[in-house]
């Protein structure tokens, strides 16, 4: 008999995930105050376990805290992209390094199967714009398998939390797809140096497809902050 063991979330656990969740899809906006007790009638959690999440999310440099004034959800800048973006490229690209150097035939297998759904998820998209958050997901797992056989979960970890914080910012600002951009195929470009083994090549790709988001990014989040 196979038994399946569930791994019961505590109530900061759960204030956690729902709160980073919310703040990075943009549902808290930048600058926002978290009041306490909205947040307990929001997600139906205690203040003792939304304060502990909150301090936890402090230190992934999503929620400030400022005293008597309490918490508000970080900002945003140019600036701060461009930071994030420079860390993420580093970790990702020292994970797809060591991804390639270490990966077998099942990790090989996982990136194109990755792509595969991202594929089909865009294609949805074209069809139905509400299929946007699959679409969002299948990315996220396309660059996490890239990374899959770095062998450092730390490593990898950091990774995604860069990931997720350059995330953030391409929600914020409503950012299309330009139609002078082909993604599908700067993901292909990647996945296709990667099962070449070409790392060089891998890692320069994605710091390409990295720093064209960036700048798209950037000039949206310029043009919000000075309106004609």
């Amino acid at each position: 008999m196979n038994v399946v063991q569930t791994v019961e979330l505590t109530d900061t656990e759960r204030a956690f995930n729902a709160l980073r969740r919310a703040i990075l899809h943009g549902d808290h906006a930048p600058g926002e105050k978290l009041k306490m007790e909205e947040l307990k009638a929001r997600y139906g959690l205690g203040a003792s376990p939304l304060r502990e999440a909150l301090a936890r999310l402090t230190s992934e440099r999503l929620v400030a805290f400022n005293g008597g004034r309490g918490f508000r959800v970080t900002g945003v800048s140019v600036e701060d992209l461009q930071e994030i973006a420079a860390v993420r490229k580093l970790l990702e690209g020292a994970a797809l390094r060591e991804s390639i150097a270490r990966g077998g035939d099942e990790w090989e297998a996982g990136i194109v199967a990755a792509f595969h759904r991202l594929g089909v998820a865009e294609k949805r998209v074209l069809e139905d714009s509400s299929a946007m958050d699959e679409c969002e997901a299948r990315n996220r797992e396309f660059h996490q398998n890239l990374m899959a056989a770095a062998g450092s979960e730390r490593l990898i970890q950091l990774a995604e939390d860069m990931y997720d914080q350059h995330e953030r910012y391409r929600r914020l600002s409503r950012l299309e797809r330009s139609p002078s951009r082909n993604v599908h195929e700067e993901h292909k470009a990647i996945m296709n140096a990667a099962l070449e083994r070409n790392a060089d090549l891998a890692a320069r790709l994605n710091d390409e497809h990295i720093d064209k988001t960036t700048q798209r990014v950037s000039q949206m989040i310029a043009e919000m902050a000075h309106p004609e």
